[in-house]
């Protein structure tokens, strides 16, 4: 069975940093569709970067220069770095897995739609950002 373990999130100061793991169980085909998600109580979850097949990625502009998405198939596991954190960073952190091969693109784009079948969630990691 498929499973997502995130791990690494805390509570920093503005202008601090973070790392976030996913380690990923279960997982047997050759490519990927892998990404990292944030949500606020009240707002809809959010993309913020994905990486696929290759290790093409894509951030959101709301991240861009700040995060990076890499991976270690070796591992099994996706990173989030965090750099230069601001208060608007501060949500719940999700992996989650597309069993349907795209780009990075349509991966943040697709895998924030709500009843879509072929996506496997972690619980979740908390990241407080104070000012």
């Amino acid at each position: 069975q498929l499973q997502l373990l995130e791990s690494g999130g805390g509570s920093v100061q503005a202008g601090g940093s973070l790392r976030l793991s996913c380690v990923v169980s279960g997982y047997t085909a050759s490519g990927y569709t892998m990404g990292w998600f944030r949500q606020t109580p009240g707002k809809a979850r959010e993309g913020v970067a994905a990486i696929v097949t290759g290790g093409r990625t894509c951030n959101a502009d709301s991240v861009k220069d700040r995060f990076t998405i890499s991976i270690d198939k070796a591992k099994n596991t996706v990173y989030l770095q965090m750099n230069n954190l601001q208060p608007s960073d501060t949500a719940m952190y999700y992996c989650a897995v597309d069993l349907i091969r795209m780009t990075p693109d349509e991966a943040l784009d697709l895998m924030t739609r709500p009843g879509r079948d072929t996506l496997i969630w972690g619980q979740g990691t908390q990241v407080a950002v104070s000012s």
